[in-house]
């Protein structure tokens, strides 16, 4: 290698509540020779970040800007209200807009949800940060909906969350610079898209366009950090057409799409749903 050669490196650039962690493990197993990077960087820059490439490729929010940048939709995160612990909503499996009218509900700077009018009553102001909106929370000011990722981000003992089953969603996209999209770029795109290291698709065929998205790798998306994400291109695998059990497993393993709000501490309770009962 001469003076003037830069050996070769990735980064990863990274918006809050999205855990990379497996897509990492499987780029480090399968080009060790090739040091991954991650950047974490807020929702409101990371946009500028691919663009300036601070980052060849990163974990982003849709919307995206198509002019320049390249998007594979990934999964949708389930919404969520984060209340104290002793909140009439904690004791239930899941509550709707209609039920927060009565609450003051906190709309941070960096809303990642695009309300035109979130529910309940506005707080006088909106607090800078989502961090801001659950210390708000915490000292009873009033209630946050956030996508769940960020709930357990921000995880407090004193605080836990419930499903809201009438807000808006988030949706997580795999995005890189349009003009950038290097053999390093396809080698990650494969990673996302659950493709084995022997996959007869080469770099060549790779997509950027949505309708590509996920489309082999709904289970490693969905799975990297919990069960709150719905992979973006669903449906199980078709069953056999004759009676033969061969290949009955698979088919099994692909239909239902995970829902969140269980499996940690903040999670949905069991057994009860409906409007909770407000007390006087």
């Amino acid at each position: 290698m001469t003076g003037s050669e830069v050996p070769p490196s990735f980064r990863l650039a990274y918006v809050p509540g999205v855990t990379p962690t497996k897509w990492v493990r499987i780029w480090n197993e399968r080009l060790p020779d090739v040091p991954l990077t991650l950047v974490a960087v807020s929702a409101a820059e990371v946009f500028d970040v691919l663009r300036d490439r601070g980052a060849d490729a990163g974990f982003v929010r849709l919307p995206v800007d198509r002019e320049d940048l390249s998007a594979i939709p990934l999964y949708t995160e389930t919404t969520v209200v984060v209340v104290p612990r002793d909140h009439v909503v904690a004791a239930v499996d899941e509550v709707s807009a209609e039920d927060l009218a009565d609450d003051i509900v906190l709309h941070p700077l960096d809303d990642t949800l695009g309300w035109e009018r979130p529910p309940g009553r506005p707080a006088f102001e909106r607090p800078a940060t989502t961090e801001d909106a659950i210390d708000l929370v915490a000292a009873g000011v009033g209630l946050l909906v956030v996508p769940q990722s960020l709930a357990r981000l921000h995880h407090r003992k004193d605080l836990t969350y419930r499903p809201l089953t009438d807000a808006p969603e988030s949706r997580v996209a795999l995005s890189w610079p349009e003009e950038a999209t290097t053999d390093l770029v396809e080698d990650f795109i494969g990673i996302v898209r659950g493709r084995t290291v022997n996959s007869s698709r080469g770099r060549s065929q790779t997509s950027a366009s949505p309708s590509g998205a996920a489309s082999g790798s709904t289970s490693d998306s969905a799975s990297a950090s919990g069960k709150s994400r719905r992979p973006e291109s669903g449906g199980g695998r078709k069953k056999p057409a004759g009676g033969r059990a061969s290949g009955t497993a698979g088919g099994r393993a692909g239909g239902k799409n995970p829902r969140g709000g269980s499996g940690g501490s903040g999670g949905a309770k069991s057994g009860r749903r409906g409007k909770p009962r407000r007390q006087s």
